[in-house]
């Protein structure tokens, strides 16, 4: 098959995507085609509409329609905490709980050093301003970053650059998720579960 066909450009598009191969790419490049007109032109339109209108928040990094985003404009939520998370996907998650009123920080990624991410690639420095100009309204910030050796040593890195704002800092819990059973876990999720036993 030619390389430079309209469909080969698609295949290596949708293979480039997390979680997707060439085999993969090529059933949904072909599924996509089957049902034309009932799946393909309305994604493209979505496709196109969601890269001209969403847009990352100057203040948080969270995606939305208008900067600042829904949730930095919002009057109802709690300006004392704000819960930094790696991603967007992230504040979705939280949100969908409707267990947190507070606001936000989206870093766009995590440290680390295999990977070549250093503090400069992340948002770490506006987090940092974000308190400083908050004018003593951020009480506690709320690190919800993965239990993973790059999620922990952002959390150290990010607690010693805000150590001397008077902030009160805290991570999420660790350990036996709701209705698992020890006998599952691993040594390591008990470990920390013992440890932060409450």
């Amino acid at each position: 098959m030619n390389n430079n066909t309209p469909l080969e450009h698609l295949m290596r598009l949708l293979a480039s995507l997390p979680g997707l191969g060439n085999r993969s790419a090529r059933r949904i490049a072909l599924h996509l085609l089957s049902k034309r007109g009932a799946l393909m032109v309305p994604l493209a339109n979505a496709l196109m509409d969601t890269a001209e209108n969403v847009k990352s928040c100057s203040n948080c990094g969270n995606l939305d329609m208008i900067d600042p985003c829904a949730i930095c404009s919002s009057h109802k939520r709690d300006d004392s905490q704000i819960c930094v998370v790696a991603q967007v996907s992230d504040v979705w998650a939280i949100e969908r709980t409707g267990a947190y009123r507070g606001r936000y920080h989206v870093l766009g990624g995590l440290l680390s050093a295999l990977d070549g991410v250093g503090p400069d690639d992340l948002r770490i420095s506006k987090l940092v301003e974000r308190m400083e100009g908050g004018s003593g309204t951020v009480e506690e910030v709320i690190l919800a970053l993965s239990a993973t050796v790059d999620g922990q040593s952002t959390a150290h890195y990010i607690s010693d650059h805000i150590s001397g704002l008077g902030v009160k800092v805290s991570h999420l819990a660790h350990g036996v998720p709701v209705g698992g059973e020890l006998d599952y876990l691993d040594d390591g999720t008990i470990i920390t579960a013992l440890k932060s036993r409450s």
